[in-house]
């Protein structure tokens, strides 16, 4: 079954625009009689729609090398569920010294949404929080080390909340971008994107003065109202907010992916309109400059990117019409879909240690992700995932589970 959802999206690379009912691009001579048996198609002049989307499917489509399933489970130590306190969105682990490295939202005490006083309640479990840090010494047990980066002073673009945090090492050099909202958090609040840098993981973290990436300035809002989606003009896809940051270094440059939300943003066939962006820029600090490309993707939600062969993929989860799917682009613009997956976890933190060329999934391996309590909402945790390739399972000759952990990899 599985597999057959991983070749289902792999249609959408058939034709370069979505071809008519009687699909215009197919030549049924273009076929063989093995491509044919392969999808079971034994009447070659009686085709469905559905057999020549099948047919027009790359090669790729058959290889099940990027199929991930994914399993979650608890952590020990400081990331178990404590009753008052937030966790969430881990960044992506390093390994330093010997041990596992991570960096998290934090904050405490309930959310009152907007229906509280926003000038001193919390809205978001994301508001009011700060970014910390904690460190392991197998990727099970976690050890909350202290605060990282704290919001800025008052008056500053980032004296409300810092959150989302993503880790990048480069040059002896670390760098922290995360999510920032100064003010108060209105509906129509826009955040933009933060940098900090040290010489060490453990800081002091030097912040950067001014954002590095904000909203696009060309929506208008309609006076009279406060609702987010009563807009004039809704301008590009990252008029209202851009989230989710993270910097990969790639062919010489620093290609910063974040996630775009709309002024007036509305609902699409597969929910609510989330875009992705990049912006490159020559050096770490900047200044990042969006690409001409923008969106790059017209679905997803949390950033989860990763270099494989010489390109980019990505995780696109949650919404849009290609949610669920593990795209790759060959130069971090283009991407197509290379697999359906099902259940992959929310904010993920991905395992940087790994060599990501030993397979397209090799640093879903494990990781880090959080999760809302059950009895509780008003608190998440953050927990583990594993995720299973059955083709690099058996090459490695590891167990058929979904519960391998970190440190018996």
């Amino acid at each position: 079954m599985y597999a057959l959802l991983a070749l289902s999206a792999l249609g959408l690379n058939g034709c370069k625009t979505t071809p008519p009912q009687d699909q215009c691009c197919f030549n049924p001579n273009n076929y063989t009689d093995e491509d044919y048996e392969f999808y079971g198609i034994t009447n070659h002049d009686s085709l469905s729609a559905a057999s020549k989307r099948a047919l027009m499917w790359p090669e790729s489509s058959r290889d099940n090398s990027w199929f991930m399933e994914f399993s979650t489970h608890d952590l020990k130590g400081d990331f178990a569920y404590e009753e008052g306190v937030v966790r969430r969105d881990p960044s992506a682990v390093i390994k330093v010294d010997g041990k596992y490295m991570c960096w998290y939202t934090r904050s405490t005490g309930p959310t009152d949404g907007f229906s509280g006083d926003i000038k001193t309640s919390k809205v978001f479990p994301w508001d009011r929080c700060d970014i910390w840090y904690a460190t392991s010494e197998d990727g099970l047990t976690w050890k909350e080390e202290g605060l990282a980066v704290e919001r800025g002073k008052p008056g500053s673009y980032d004296d409300r909340s810092v959150f989302t945090v993503e880790i990048m090492q480069w040059d002896s050099m670390y760098y922290l971008c995360y999510q920032t909202v100064g003010g108060d958090y209105t509906v129509r609040v826009k955040e933009q994107v933060g940098l900090a840098w040290s010489n060490s993981p453990y800081g002091p973290w030097t912040k950067s003065e001014q954002p590095i990436l904000s909203p696009a300035d060309n929506g208008e809002w309609m006076e009279g109202s406060e609702s987010r989606f009563d807009v004039v003009k809704r301008g590009d896809f990252d008029s209202h907010k851009v989230h989710d940051p993270c910097i990969i270094p790639y062919k010489g440059k620093f290609y910063l992916y974040y996630k775009g939300e709309q002024m007036g943003e509305r609902m699409t066939s597969g929910g609510r309109q989330i875009r992705h962006g990049v912006a490159i820029a020559d050096n770490p600090k900047g200044p990042y400059i969006k690409s001409p490309y923008n969106p790059i993707s017209n679905s997803g939600h949390e950033i989860c990117v990763w270099p494989y062969k010489g390109g980019i993929a990505a995780l696109i989860t949650t919404d849009g019409p290609e949610k669920n799917t593990i795209q790759w682009s060959p130069d971090g613009i283009n991407f197509e879909i290379m697999s359906v997956i099902q259940g992959a976890p929310h904010a993920i933190g991905l395992d940087r240690t790994v060599d990501n060329d030993e397979a397209p999934g090799a640093i879903l391996h494990w990781g880090l992700t959080h999760a809302y309590h059950p009895d509780n909402g008003n608190y998440q945790y953050i927990r583990g995932f594993t995720a299973y390739n059955k083709r690099r399972h058996e090459a490695k000759g590891d167990p058929v589970s979904l519960t391998s952990e970190p440190n018996k990899k």
